[in-house]
């Protein structure tokens, strides 16, 4: 299996339509509404994930049933995957840019924090939750 094929290139326009959805939230809660640095990234994907096992499931990964425990992998590549992403995120932008403002950092973090998870949440999605099981489909 190549991890560099069509579903990288699908993963990403999906992940286009994620990121303008789920950051237009997160940057909002936060600049706008005044919710914390982890309330926000939080929503973020809690909202983006719902359209995110949709969109990957169908249009990127061409699977066509799912089970419970494709939720359940789904939903547990997302929290590590978020978990990696922003856990590491914060205490990096707080060390590189440690001479800028409090919100400054912060947002930082959440933009490197949005690449992050990409990255990791692809590969997990793609080796773990809609990997295609040899000579069956998918959680039959």
């Amino acid at each position: 299996m190549r991890i560099i094929d069509k579903t990288l290139f699908k993963f990403l326009v999906v992940g286009v339509v994620n990121t303008l959805f789920g950051s237009a939230i997160m940057f909002a809660m936060y600049n706008l509404a005044g919710f914390s640095y982890w309330i926000s990234s939080c929503a973020n994907y809690i909202a983006g994930s719902v359209l995110s096992f949709f969109l990957n499931k169908y249009f990127t990964f061409g699977v066509k049933q799912w089970t419970i425990t494709m939720v359940l992998l789904f939903v547990l590549t997302i929290a590590v995957s978020y978990g990696i992403a922003y856990g590491a995120a914060k205490p990096a932008m707080n060390y590189l840019l440690r001479s800028s403002p409090l919100r400054v950092r912060e947002n930082a973090a959440l933009f490197t924090g949005m690449c992050l998870f990409t990255g990791i949440n692809y590969l997990g999605q793609r080796l773990i939750v809609f990997k295609k099981r040899q000579n069956k489909e998918v959680y039959q």
